[in-house]
């Protein structure tokens, strides 16, 4: 009701005709190559009754997620790059952040829950079965979408209780916390703090859990130099690259207050693109049973 502004104007990554159409065509590719590779694993998980254990469970969970995640941002920047004028409702513009927190947070619960896994898996492997059991998983997953709303509500109520009566330029090609609550009308301090120790402090929570579940796996395997140990190992690996390219760009992004950077939106790309197309491409270039699975698909 305090707010005078009915709609935000992107700038987008540049405004150069010719870097807008090479980015059109990176993009698309990129968006495509999401959808495709995510889509093609849960089909595969879902139809292959070999791949029932809990890690192709999480791994289907985790492509739906990277799926709602990339078609939050990438077809409205698809949209916006080919046309003169970049704008976005308000309420459009809330909505798409809600969803970018709600995906954004439940794919860091889920990569925590994931590494979880591996470390039973590896470190308690005659308890595996009775730690990561079927009911166990499906509530951790419910466990991850409930703690990703739960997150993105706070943070959607947080900005629109804020008044917007000026400024209506993003210099970004979606909306998100820091850029947006920038153009309040109001002194936005401690805003910006509540929100640092809510999207900072759980990015980096996270972040931190994985690196002790892979310190003990490391430790666990220095001692174990099996075939299905270094099976494991090279899991984590590709896991790992996975979480790195996720996080570091997040933390960055969040864990500090929200002074804006002009590179800020293209470290943006690395965790809403560029890092969902390498998961379906690291969990099946680096793994013989869905590989496996999907050329009898």
């Amino acid at each position: 009701n305090f707010s005078q502004v009915t709609e935000f104007i992107l700038l987008g990554l540049s405004n150069t005709r010719e870097l807008q159409v090479l980015f059109f065509t990176i993009f698309f590719l990129a968006y495509a190559m999401v959808l495709l590779g995510n889509l093609l694993i849960i089909v595969t998980v879902r139809t292959d009754p070999k791949l029932s254990s809990p890690m192709y469970f999480l791994l289907c969970n985790l492509s739906f997620i990277d799926i709602c995640c990339t078609s939050v941002t990438v077809p409205r920047m698809l949209v916006d790059l080919l046309s003169q004028r970049k704008a976005i409702a308000f309420e459009n513009c809330i909505a798409q952040l809600f969803f970018l927190h709600f995906a954004g947070a439940s794919e860091m619960f889920l990569l925590t829950v994931m590494a979880y896994d591996r470390y039973s898996a590896i470190c308690k492997p005659l308890h595996y079965t009775a730690i990561m059991n079927h009911r166990v998983c499906w509530v951790l997953v419910c466990a991850c979408w409930a703690g990703g709303f739960l997150h993105s509500i706070i943070q959607t109520l947080l900005t629109i209780q804020l008044p917007f009566c000026g400024p209506n330029t993003i210099n970004s090609y979606f909306c998100d916390v820091p850029p947006v609550i920038r153009l309040a009308c109001t002194d936005i301090y401690v805003t910006e703090w509540l929100m640092v120790s809510n999207s900072g402090l759980i990015c980096l929570f996270c972040f931190l859990l994985l690196v002790t579940s892979y310190m003990f796996i490391l430790v666990t395997i220095r001692t174990r130099f099996t075939e299905g140990h270094w099976k494991a190992l090279s899991t984590c690996a590709s896991h790992g690259m996975v979480v790195t390219l996720f996080f570091v760009p997040c933390i960055f992004i969040y864990l500090r207050p929200f002074s804006t950077f002009p590179f800020d939106k293209h470290i943006c790309v690395i965790y809403t693109v560029f890092s969902p197309v390498m998961n379906p491409l690291i969990y099946t270039l680096r793994n013989k049973e869905v590989k496996a699975s999907m050329w009898k698909l």
